[in-house]
């Protein structure tokens, strides 16, 4: 079965030119059904039938699994055997994943922070410290761009126009798009670039006079943020330097930097901004995926009434 998975996922990079975190996506959940597959005892794609992919589910459901998770494995499935069919790898014309029913998902509305709770994490970093600095250029960056973390950390120094303010930013599927970034942002983003960010390049200089050839082409100094070592960052990084933040600003509950991007979508169609230019702003393929900001936005509306009106 391993075989046929590396295929499939190779014609997801190269074919349809899928990002990497969503093909690892799908690595991952082909990798936990063929386990499942292994124990029952084969992993004989030919041989798998609708009850086996159901089981699979409902050892998932029974393990504590939520709806959604067994969603997004049983699309991983669906393709897979949608993809060995079509190109004749699997030799049967039957695909057992065909007829299996989606969960019945509720969509829940992503949480997001106020205005008051965004001023606080956004001047939470320490400026006098050179990595304060940094991470202050982050989080306006994530706030005013609505951009993914995975999108922050490939940020390229020509990426970045802070004469027009905007930066071109690369998605799911390497699609390109240009956000605004606004002046707080083009502020932050200066005074790294002018104060921070030549003393974190030093540091890889230093390092690489030691290195082969080989490995300094490997380490790519046009990235826009830099860790103290020169280098580039891991989203881990910016998830742990986040909650430090919020953790500076007296913020509770769970705070992460997809929150940011809920708040700047919401935020602006608080503010009267079109549906389909904060679709444009998120890199969302549909104005489906962008339109659950609008419901916020409306259970927002809905709670100050209540909290409000005399006679609600």
């Amino acid at each position: 079965m391993e075989k046929e998975i590396n295929l499939f996922l190779n014609y997801l990079e190269v074919e349809c030119g899928l990002s990497r975190n969503t093909i690892d996506a799908y690595r991952r959940d082909l990798k936990k059904f063929a386990g499942f597959l292994k124990k029952q005892g084969g992993e004989d794609l030919s041989q798998v039938g609708p009850e086996d992919i159901q089981n699979f589910l409902a050892a998932n459901k029974n393990a504590g699994r939520a709806d959604n998770s067994l969603a997004r494995y049983l699309v991983s499935i669906k393709i897979l055997f949608r993809y060995l069919i079509a190109e004749g790898i699997l030799k049967t014309k039957k695909d057992p994943s065909a007829f299996q029913e989606y969960p019945r998902l509720w969509k829940r509305l992503p949480h997001v922070l106020n205005y008051e709770d965004i001023e606080k994490l956004l001047s939470a970093p320490d400026l006098a410290k050179p990595l304060g600095c940094r991470n202050k250029a982050i989080l306006e960056v994530l706030y005013a761009t609505g951009a993914r973390v995975s999108e922050v950390v490939n940020l390229r120094l020509p990426d970045v126009n802070l004469e027009f303010g905007y930066l071109k930013c690369f998605g799911k599927g390497n699609k390109e798009r240009i956000v605004p970034l606004g002046e707080e942002a083009v502020h932050s983003i200066k005074k790294y670039l002018a104060d921070v960010r030549p003393f974190l390049a030093s540091n890889l200089s230093r390092q690489r006079r030691g290195l082969s050839r080989f490995h300094r082409k490997k380490q790519n100094t046009s990235l826009l943020f830099l860790n103290r070592l020169g280098q580039g960052l891991r989203r881990e990084t910016i998830w742990k330097m986040l909650n430090h933040s919020a953790h500076r600003a007296g913020l509770k509950g769970r705070i992460h930097p997809h929150l940011l991007r809920h708040s700047f979508a919401t935020h602006l169609l608080e503010h009267g901004a079109d549906l389909r230019y904060v679709q444009e702003m998120l890199g969302h393929a549909s104005v489906s995926t962008t339109q659950i900001y609008t419901h916020v936005d409306k259970e927002r509306l809905k709670s100050i009434h209540k909290k409000f009106h005399p006679r609600a």
